[in-house]
């Protein structure tokens, strides 16, 4: 890679979001804060090695939005209080400081939930047991329990849930921008999808219907942050319990799902795909990315799946992304773009360093380089 022309490190300034350079960091799942959702030294020790590596912006992994359903892990950080917020201020000082933004990512986990210290049973669109089996990478054990189909009064409060952390978020935290997580098969993802999704109210129906919660979310996270912030949510096909899950109707469906979150007036839009530049749908060319250039043309579009080396970096800037982020290869190599600056080869990625940072000894976080 030639550092003098690679679109790589060259700066990007629209839609709010004004970095450094293309390259940041994925929201990746680490459960290091307490109990009950207070952020700790070691989780902002993980993130502060990417600022100081020079990526120009880092996503923080789900954070959970309330205290009833929203909870998908033990030990995943929350901005469901004021105290929980005020827990991230000095952090997020730091990160500017370093010339690195850092969006925090607010997750639902829905029927999903495998480890909840609020509540003991899960919710979802509908009473549909999820696929698989909960991940014993984060102590989760045996079938997802069948979830209680959501009432109007609790849809309704997980709108605001979203909407009360991304005020906190950005009035208490200091985070510079809001991703809203309606991807991987978490609650926003459920009403998406029309296996997990059976409602035949406004909640559901096809995919204009089922795409509407999301829209809400948006809207009422929007309503309480203003443009102070960029306001983006991210979208996948594949769920963590459902890895080759594909919306049913293609394209179309890509079309109204894009083109209604656009109108809904997002900043940025994060895809993600197991390999980012495969085509979307089997017997077609386009990959995720370009549809969602295609049907969000004026949103920020940030890419991400299986992008870890500079080539793959660029192909997926060149076939419309305007951002990337990347996992493994950040966890490999927290100071990835200032080795991409000095074209240094980036180290080999270990796939031990993907377990959650809960379960790694303190000396061996100093090592990892680095979901």
């Amino acid at each position: 890679m030639n550092d003098s022309t690679s679109p790589i490190l060259s700066p990007y300034n629209r839609n709010g979001i004004a970095v450094r350079n293309r390259i940041a960091v994925a929201p990746m799942t680490r459960i290091t804060a307490t109990e009950y959702g207070q952020p700790t030294q070691t989780m902002f020790d993980y993130y502060k090695r990417f600022a100081k590596g020079g990526f120009g912006l880092v996503t923080t992994e789900g954070i959970y939005t309330d205290k009833a359903f929203s909870q998908g892990y033990r030990f995943q950080p929350g901005l469901a209080d004021d105290e929980q917020a005020k827990a991230w201020s000095a952090f997020n000082r730091e990160m500017h400081e370093h010339g690195t933004l850092v969006f925090a990512q607010l997750m639902h986990a829905g029927a999903l939930s495998q480890g909840n210290v609020y509540r003991n049973h899960t919710v979802g669109p509908s009473a549909v047991r999820p696929k698989g089996e909960q991940m014993t990478f984060y102590w989760g054990e045996g079938l997802y329990p069948e979830p209680k189909q959501m009432t109007d009064a609790e849809i309704d409060e997980a709108i605001q849930g979203f909407a009360d952390a991304a005020r906190r978020a950005v009035n208490i935290a200091g985070f510079n921008g809001v991703e809203i997580h309606g991807a991987n098969g978490y609650l926003l993802d459920q009403f998406l999808t029309a296996g997990t999704n059976r409602r035949t109210d406004r909640w559901g129906g096809d995919t204009k219907a089922r795409t509407q919660l999301l829209v809400d979310v948006v809207n009422a996270v929007r309503h309480n942050v203003g443009d102070v912030v960029p306001v983006g949510i991210r979208i996948s096909q594949g769920k963590v319990n459902d890895f080759g899950s594909k919306w049913s109707g293609g394209e179309a469906d890509a079309e109204v799902i894009f083109g209604a979150l656009a109108d809904a007036g997002i900043d940025f839009l994060h895809v993600t795909e197991h390999e980012a530049w495969q085509p979307a749908f089997e017997g077609t060319r386009d990959s995720l990315v370009t549809l969602a250039r295609r049907y969000a043309p004026n949103v920020t579009i940030t890419a991400n799946g299986g992008l870890h080396t500079a080539e793959r970096i660029e192909n997926a800037l060149a076939a419309g992304a305007d951002l990337v982020t990347v996992g493994r290869s950040a966890l490999a190599n927290p100071d990835l773009p200032k080795l991409l600056a000095k074209q240094r080869e980036p180290r080999t990625f270990d796939s031990s360093i993907l377990q959650p940072i809960a379960s790694i000894k303190p000396e061996e976080l100093a090592m990892e380089g680095g979901r």
